[in-house]
């Protein structure tokens, strides 16, 4: 298993007894490029109820829009959930993309 990428399988039974496989669920990890606080909410007015340093890997749940912030890897308003109640600026996280990379929250 890859450190980038968790892969859980998934199968289902239908009515009439066949299998169903699903898709299976991937939650991708990525590199928080520069130290930064998380919040208990999108913006720098919630709480601050931790800090991740420069290089941490994190989990995306979903992303939502928020205060509009100036980081390490541009301008957005996108702030990513990395657990219930915390939450980063996505310009704090390499996802290699300047749009969504998760659902939306």
């Amino acid at each position: 298993m890859s450190s980038e990428e968790l892969t859980m399988p998934a199968t289902a039974d239908v009515a009439d007894g066949a299998g169903l496989t699903i898709e299976a669920a991937t939650a991708r990890r990525y590199a928080v490029v520069a130290d930064v606080n998380v919040r208990s909410g999108p913006g720098t007015a919630y709480d601050k109820v931790g800090r991740l340093s420069a290089g941490t890997q994190v989990t995306i749940g979903c992303q939502q829009p928020g205060e509009t912030v100036t980081g390490p890897t541009g301008t957005s308003k996108i702030w990513d959930r990395i657990g219930s109640g915390r939450y980063v600026s996505d310009t704090y996280v390499r996802t290699g993309s300047n749009g969504y990379v998760a659902p939306r929250c």
